[in-house]
C-alpha cells in the first residue's frame, strides 16, 4: 500500500457495482447481494438498537430487584458500551483481516450467547460481566455493516442505503420502547433479554448463507503485516480526518446515550409520567429520529455530506437546548420528535463518510476504531447526566447535552473533507 497517496485514489474510477435491477437476469445475483447486504446489516443493527435502548427502561426494575443504586445500574449501560468499544475494535481488524460477513456472523452468535447468560444471571456483578459481552458481540454492527453497504452499492445511492442500515437501528429502538411495559409484567426484566434473540437468529441465517463483497476479495492480496490502526494516523491529512470523525461521533454518542437512557426517568420524575406514558412520549422521539436518518441520506446524497452534516448539527444544538426549557408536557411531545430528527439523523453520515475516506485494506478497522472510540467518550454520557441532574437538575444536565455541538459544528466546518464524489478502491 503506497504511504501517500491511498486516500486520494478516491478520484479514480468507481469501482464499486452498478445500480441493478430485478429485471436483468445476467446480473439478477448481484442486484440480489445488493439487497441482501441491506437486509443483513438492518437485521444487526436492530438488535443492537433494541438492546442498548431496553436497558434504559430495565434499569429501574433492575435496581430494585438487585437492590443496587441509580449510579451502580448506570454502569451497567456504561460497561455496556465498553464492550461495544473494545469489541468494535476487535471485530473491525478482523473484518479487514479475515472478511466482513465472517465477522458480522461470530458476532451476532456471540451475542446470542452472552445475551442467555443475561437470563441466567444471578446477582448484578456477573450480570454487569454479561451486558460487557454484550456490547463486546454488538460492537462491529454498525462499522461492519456500514462498510458492507458502502462496498456493494455505488457513490450516489449510498448516502440513502446507509440511511436505511441507520434505519435498523432505529426499528430496534422503537420496539425497545414499545415492548417493555406489555411484556415485562410477563415475563420480568430478565425475559427481556431474550426477545432480543429472536432477529439475532434471523440475522445469523442471513449472513450464514452469504459471501464476501467483490471489492474486498479483490484486496485479499494485501499483506497482513500492512492492516494497522497506526494508518488512521499515517499522515498530516490523514490524522486531521480521522480526528474529525471521532469529535463527530463521541459527540453523536455523547447526546444519544445522555438523552435516551434517561428521559423515561426525566419524564417521570419531572412530570410524574408512568412507565407506559413515559414509552410512548420516548417512542414520538424515536420516530422523529428515524424521519431523521431517512431525510439525512436523501440530503447528503444531493446537497454533501457536509453541508448536511452542518444542518443537522445546528438543529441538534437548538432542539436540545429548547427541549431541556420545556415545562408543558404537550410541548415536549412535538419538540422530542424534532429533536430526535435532529440528534440521531447524522447516524446516517458516519457510515458513508468513513467509507468514502479510506481504502478498502483499512475501511472496516478505519469504521469500527473511530466511531466505537466516539461510543467509548458517549458511555459517559448516562453517568455524567446522572452526576448532574443529582448535583442540580435533570433539565441543566439536558441543556449541557445541547453546548456539545458547537465541538461537532467546529470539527466539521475544520477537519472534516467533503466525500461525496469520492470512489471506492
Amino acid at each position: 500500500m503506497n504511504s501517500k497517496t491511498d486516500i486520494d485514489k478516491h478520484n479514480a474510477d468507481d469501482s464499486s457495482p452498478a445500480i441493478l435491477t430485478k429485471t436483468d437476469p445476467q446480473h439478477a445475483e448481484s442486484y440480489c447481494y445488493q439487497i441482501k447486504s441491506v437486509a443483513t446489516s438492518i437485521t444487526g443493527y436492530m438488535v443492537e438498537g433494541f438492546d442498548l435502548l431496553m436497558i434504559g427502561f430495565l434499569i429501574a426494575a433492575i435496581t430494585t430487584s438487585l437492590s443496587i443504586s441509580d449510579t451502580a445500574a448506570a454502569a451497567l449501560v456504561t460497561w455496556t458500551l465498553i464492550g461495544t468499544v473494545a469489541g468494535g475494535i476487535f471485530f473491525g481488524i478482523f473484518s479487514d483481516r479475515f472478511g466482513r460477513v465472517k465477522a458480522l456472523k461470530w458476532g451476532i452468535g456471540l451475542y446470542i450467547i452472552a445475551t442467555t447468560l443475561c437470563f441466567l444471571s444471578v446477582g448484578y456483578y456477573d450480570l454487569l460481566i454479561y451486558r460487557f459481552l454484550v456490547g463486546f458481540s454488538l460492537g462491529g454492527e454498525y462499522g461492519i455493516g456500514m462498510t458492507l453497504v458502502a462496498e456493494a452499492w455505488p457513490s450516489k445511492k449510498r448516502g440513502r442505503v446507509a440511511s436505511y442500515v441507520g434505519l435498523g437501528w432505529q426499528s430496534g429502538v422503537l420496539l425497545a420502547a414499545i415492548l417493555p411495559p406489555i411484556l415485562m409484567p410477563l415475563i420480568g426484566w430478565k425475559g427481556m433479554f431474550l426477545v432480543g434473540i429472536l432477529p439475532a437468529l434471523v440475522a445469523f441465517l442471513l449472513r450464514n448463507s452469504f459471501h464476501e463483497p467483490k471489492i474486498f476479495q479483490q484486496q485479499k492480496s494485501v499483506k497482513k503485516d500492512q492492516l494497522s490502526i497506526k494508518l488512521l494516523f499515517r499522515d498530516a491529512k490523514t490524522t486531521k480526518n480521522s480526528i474529525g470523525i471521532i469529535i463527530l461521533t463521541s459527540v453523536q454518542n455523547l447526546g444519544y446515550y445522555g438523552l435516551m437512557i434517561w428521559l423515561p426517568t426525566y419524564m417521570a420524575k419531572r412530570f410524574n409520567f408512568s412507565l407506559t406514558k413515559s414509552s410512548l412520549w420516548t417512542a414520538v422521539t424515536i420516530i422523529g429520529m428515524g424521519v431523521g436518518i431517512w431525510l439525512f441520506g436523501r440530503m447528503a446524497d444531493k446537497l454533501g455530506r457536509k453541508p448536511t452534516f452542518l444542518i443537522y448539527q445546528v438543529g441538534a444544538f437548538i432542539m436540545v437546548l429548547l427541549y431541556s426549557q420545556l415545562a408543558s408536557p404537550e410541548l415536549l411531545l412535538i419538540a422530542g420528535a424534532f429533536m430526535g430528527l435532529f440528534v440521531n439523523g447524522m447516524l446516517a453520515g458516519y457510515g458513508v463518510v468513513i467509507s468514502e475516506s479510506y481504502p478498502t485494506e483499512i475501511r472496516a478497522t478505519a469504521q469500527n476504531v473511530l466511531f466505537n472510540i466516539g461510543r467509548g467518550i458517549g458511555a459517559l454520557g448516562p453517568i455524567l447526566v446522572a452526576h448532574l441532574a443529582t448535583q442540580y437538575s435533570f433539565s441543566l444536565a439536558i441543556a449541557f447535552l445541547a453546548s456539545i455541538y458547537i465541538f461537532d459544528i467546529a470539527a466539521t466546518l475544520f477537519l472534516i473533507s467533503e466525500s461525496k464524489n469520492n470512489q471506492l478502491h
